[in-house]
C-alpha cells in the first residue's frame, strides 16, 4: 500500500514583507526566476528577458479568462451592519452562491441592500457558501461593473478605504492585458506580468500565443485542510480549449518547438484534455483535476508561475513537476534573492532542458 502524502511536508515560512502588496511598476519589470530542469541550473533575471527562452515556432499558451469585479459591499437592511459579498458563481437568473463577510452575522432570510437600489435576500448558507438571491437583478450586472472592487486574495491587505480609492488601479492590474472571457473570481496571476509590447515582440519573434479558457473559482485557492493531500478534493471549474489552440499545440510538439504554459490554470485545462501521448483534444467542460506527486503530465513540461501559498495546491502541482524538496530549494533560494511572493509578486519559468 502506498503511503499518503502529509500536507505538512509541503509547507514553508515566508516573512510577511515578502508577500506583494502591489504588482511591478511595469508588468514587464517583475524578477523571473528561471530553473533549468535536466541541467538543475538556476538563472535570476527580468521578466522581458523571457523573449531570450523562446524561438521561432513555439507556443505559449494564455488562459484569457477575465476576472469579475465580484467583491460588493452593501449593508443589512434595517440594522445598517456592513457587509461584504463575494460573488462566485451565478446559479441562476439572479442567484449567486457568494462567500460573505462577516458570515457570523448574516443567516438564511436576511436582508440586504446595495447601491442602485439593488436588495437580495439570503438564501441559505451551506460550509461557508451563501446562496444569494438579488430580488432586483437587472441592474446588478451594473452595479458590479461600477461598484464591484477586484477580488484580490486576503493576504493582499486593503483597508475599505483604500480599496475604494485603489479600484480602478486593482481592477486593471489584477488582470491579464489578454483577458476576454468573463466569469473568474480570482486571476491567472502568471499572465499578470506579460504587457503588450512583450506579446508584440513575441508575435515578431515568429512565438505563436494560443487562448484558452479556464474559469479561476474558489478551488484553485481553496487551502488543503486535510492532514492527508490524497483526501482534498478540487472544486469543479469550466474549461475551454478551441480547436485552433489545440492544433497548433499539437503541431509544436510533433515539430520539435517548445510549448511553454502559462499559469497552473492553464496547466490544469490542459492535463484535463490531454491524451497519453500528450496530443491536446479541443472541447469544453468542467475538470476538478488535483496534481499533487507523483503526477505523470503529459503536456506542462515547461511552465510559467508565480510562487505560491505553503500547502496550497498550487505549489503541490510545482512538486509534481520539479520535485518536493526542488520547489522547497527554490522558493528559499527566492527568499534569500529578494523575489516578491503570490499574486502580485515576481515568476518562475521552469524549463525542461
Amino acid at each position: 500500500m502506498t503511503q499518503k502524502l502529509k500536507t505538512d511536508l509541503f509547507d514553508y515560512d515566508l516573512p510577511a514583507e515578502m508577500i506583494a502588496q502591489f504588482p511591478a511598476e511595469k508588468r514587464e519589470e517583475s524578477k523571473l526566476l528561471v530553473y533549468h530542469r535536466r541541467q538543475e541550473n538556476i538563472e535570476h533575471r527580468t521578466f522581458s528577458d523571457i523573449l531570450q527562452y523562446l524561438q521561432k515556432g513555439d507556443v505559449v499558451v494564455l488562459n484569457n479568462t477575465k476576472v469579475i469585479p465580484a467583491r460588493l459591499m452593501g449593508r443589512k437592511a434595517g440594522s445598517g451592519g456592513k457587509v461584504e459579498l463575494l460573488l462566485l458563481k451565478e446559479t441562476g437568473p439572479g442567484r449567486w452562491e457568494a462567500l460573505c463577510k462577516p458570515g457570523a452575522r448574516v443567516r438564511a432570510s436576511t436582508e440586504l441592500e446595495f447601491p442602485r437600489g439593488i436588495r437580495a435576500t439570503v438564501e441559505s448558507a451551506h460550509n461557508g457558501i451563501y446562496t444569494i438571491n438579488f430580488l432586483n437583478d437587472s441592474v446588478l450586472d451594473a452595479l458590479i461593473e461600477e461598484s464591484g472592487l477586484a477580488p484580490l486574495p486576503p493576504y493582499i491587505k486593503r483597508k475599505s478605504e483604500e480599496a475604494l480609492r485603489l479600484r480602478k488601479f486593482d481592477i486593471d492590474r489584477y488582470q491579464t492585458v489578454y483577458a476576454r472571457k468573463r466569469g473568474a473570481i480570482a486571476a491567472p496571476t502568471a499572465g499578470l506580468h506579460f504587457s503588450r509590447d512583450i506579446l508584440d515582440s513575441l508575435t515578431g519573434k515568429g512565438v505563436r500565443t494560443v487562448e484558452i479558457t479556464l474559469h479561476v473559482g474558489i478551488g484553485t485557492f481553496r487551502p488543503v485542510k486535510a492532514e492527508y493531500v490524497e483526501d482534498h478534493r478540487m472544486d469543479k471549474e469550466t474549461y475551454d480549449i478551441p480547436t485552433d489552440a489545440a492544433n497548433k499545440i499539437n503541431g509544436a510538439r510533433s515539430g520539435g518547438s517548445r510549448v511553454l504554459v502559462v499559469g497552473t490554470t492553464a496547466v490544469r485545462a490542459l492535463e484535463s484534455v490531454a491524451l497519453r501521448d500528450g496530443t491536446i483534444e479541443a472541447g469544453e467542460g468542467s475538470t476538478s483535476l488535483f496534481i499533487y506527486p507523483p503526477y505523470p503530465f503529459r503536456i506542462a513540461e515547461n511552465l510559467l508561475t508565480n510562487f505560491h501559498l505553503p500547502g496550497s495546491t498550487l505549489i503541490l502541482m510545482l512538486a509534481a513537476l520539479v520535485g518536493r524538496e526542488k520547489i522547497l530549494e527554490l522558493y528559499e533560494i527566492a527568499k534569500k534573492e529578494g523575489y516578491r511572493f503570490y499574486s502580485y509578486g515576481d515568476a518562475m519559468l521552469v524549463l525542461n532542458d
